[in-house]
C-alpha cells in the first residue's frame, strides 16, 4: 500500500495518519512468533530455576507474558528491539509494506533511526518497581532526540501487535499541533520526559484505538501519551523512527542504517550478524551524555 497525494496532504494538516489494514497478518506474524518463542524459552529457564510455578503454556500471546509476571518479572527487561535483537524483528524494520508507506513521507531514501521499540505494555500493577516505561506521559518525540536532529523530518511509525484499546491503554494524541517546533520538556522522576504544563496545549485530544495490521504515521511534533493498561492482558505494540538518509537522527551514539535507497541500493544494511554487532557495541560503551536533553524536574 503506498499513500496517496490526499493521504499525504492530511498528514500535512493533521500532524498524523492512521492507515487502517495497512499491514497483512504475515508481515507480523514472525514478529509475534520471535517473541512468543523467545517468552517460551525463557519460561522454561524459570520454571526449571524455581522461580514460576508453571509455564503458562496454554495462555494466548496477549496473556502469556502477563501470567509469567505475576510471578517474577525478569523477562520484561529484556523484550526491547535493542536487548532481544531478533532477527525477524531486524527483518521488520525494513519490511516492504511498511517502507512503501513511509517512502510517501520520507522519500526513497529512508534510514531506520536507532529509536525503536517494542513495548509490552503489562497490567497495571505488575510491572517492575512500580512504575512502566511504557506507561507514557504527554510529550512530543522530538523531545527525545538531541538538538542536532531539531531541524530535521523523523517520522514516527506507531503500530500494535494485538488490538490497543481505551483499556489497556492505546495512544492518545493533539492533532494539527505540528510546525510549532519544540515544546518545553522535563524529565519528571517516575514518570519520564514529558511537557511542562504550562506549554500544554487546550487543543481537543484524539483517542487512537487500533487494530493488528493498523499504523499509524505522526509528525515528531505532535504531543501524545498512553495511559495504563487496565485490562487483564498486555499491549504488545511497536514504536519506530524513520527519516531521510543522512539526516542526523538525535542519538548518535546508538545505530542507524539505511533500510532503502533508490540511489544506492548496495548501502542497505542487510546484513542481519552486523546489526546486532552494532547494537552491542553501542550498548557496551559507556555512556558520556544523557540521551534525552532534559534535565530532572526538582520534586
Amino acid at each position: 500500500m503506498r499513500l496517496s497525494e490526499a493521504d499525504v496532504e492530511r498528514f500535512n494538516s493533521e500532524g498524523y495518519l492512521l492507515v487502517r489494514g495497512a499491514l497483512e497478518e504475515s508481515d507480523l506474524d514472525p514478529v509475534i512468533a520471535e517473541y512468543a518463542s523467545y517468552i517460551d524459552r525463557r519460561a522454561g529457564e524459570l520454571l526449571a530455576a524455581g522461580k514460576i510455578s508453571q509455564l503458562y503454556a496454554d495462555e494466548p500471546f496477549d496473556r502469556r507474558l502477563a501470567c509469567i509476571c505475576s510471578e517474577n518479572n525478569e523477562i520484561y527487561g529484556e523484550l526491547d528491539i535493542m536487548h532481544l535483537r531478533g532477527r525477524a524483528s531486524f527483518e521488520f524494520l525494513g519490511n516492504d509494506n511498511l517502507l512503501d508507506l513511509i517512502e510517501g513521507l520520507v522519500g526513497p531514501e529512508i534510514t531506520c533511526s536507532p529509536i525503536q521499540h517494542v513495548r509490552p505494555k503489562l497490567p497495571s500493577g505488575l510491572t517492575p518497581s512500580g512504575s512502566d516505561a511504557h506507561v507514557v506521559p504527554w510529550h512530543q518525540d522530538a523531545g527525545v532526540t538531541w538538538e542536532e536532529a531539531d531541524p530535521y523530518f523523523i517520522l514516527t511509525v506507531w503500530l500494535p501487535l494485538v488490538p490497543s484499546t481505551q483499556e489497556n491503554g492505546c495512544l492518545e494524541i493533539i492533532p494539527r499541533t505540528h510546525g510549532r517546533g519544540l515544546w518545553q520538556h522535563h524529565s519528571k522522576p517516575g514518570v519520564g520526559t514529558t511537557i511542562v504544563d504550562e506549554a500544554m496545549p487546550e487543543e481537543t485530544v484524539e483517542v487512537l484505538p487500533m487494530e493488528r495490521g493498523d499504523v499509524l504515521l505522526m509528525h515528531k511534533e505532535i504531543p501524545h501519551r498512553s495511559k495504563g493498561n487496565f485490562s487483564q492482558g498486555i499491549r504488545w505494540s511497536m514504536d519506530l523512527r524513520y527519516q531521510q538518509t543522512g539526516t542526523p537522527t538525535g542519538r548518535p551514539f546508538q545505530p542507524d542504517f539505511p533500510v532503502r535507497s533508490a540511489a544506492n541500493p548496495d548501502s542497505v544494511l542487510r546484513d542481519y550478524d552486523e546489526w546486532c554487532r552494532r547494537w552491542e557495541d553501542a550498548l557496551a560503551a559507556p555512556p558520556t551524555r544523557s540521551a534525552h536533553r532534559w534535565a530532572a524536574a526538582t520534586p
